[in-house]
């Protein structure tokens, strides 16, 4: 079973909160990164039965149904944080009674090894919560 972020953690939330009092507030301008505003998070549980496949497919090393599955996803959006290249793969999740891969997807996160899904081609990504 795959691992959420650790951003999660207690020790990622004291993180997050020493930066907002040594730096103070963070302000938006029109220079920032790209948001992560359409980032959202997602119980396991509450994924299609689909997902669940692609993940086991996943933590299992395939065999994957599409030739493009286990490759780089270089997140162009700018939705998902901000990593290297090569950081981030992504899988087909099956879509009943499409004809081609369909929109939905599960990108995966290689160091920290956290999965996101994504219902609408990566205009927005839900972050799969595995402890619910």
């Amino acid at each position: 079973m795959r691992i959420p972020p650790r951003i999660t953690t207690l020790g990622g939330v004291a993180a997050l909160l020493s930066v907002l009092f040594v730096a103070g507030p963070v302000t938006a301008t029109a220079a920032t990164a790209p948001s992560t505003a359409a980032v959202g998070s997602i119980c396991y549980s509450a994924l299609p039965a689909q997902a669940h496949d692609t993940l086991d497919l996943i933590d299992a090393g395939g065999p994957f149904p599409f030739d493009q599955d286990g490759t780089v996803f270089q997140n162009r959006e700018g939705v998902l944080p901000s990593r290297g290249a090569g950081y981030y793969h992504e899988y087909t999740v099956i879509t009943p009674g499409s004809d081609t891969r369909g929109a939905r997807r599960i990108v995966t996160g290689d160091e920290v090894r956290e999965d996101y899904y994504t219902a609408d081609h990566y205009e927005s990504f839900d972050l799969v919560d595995h402890g619910c």
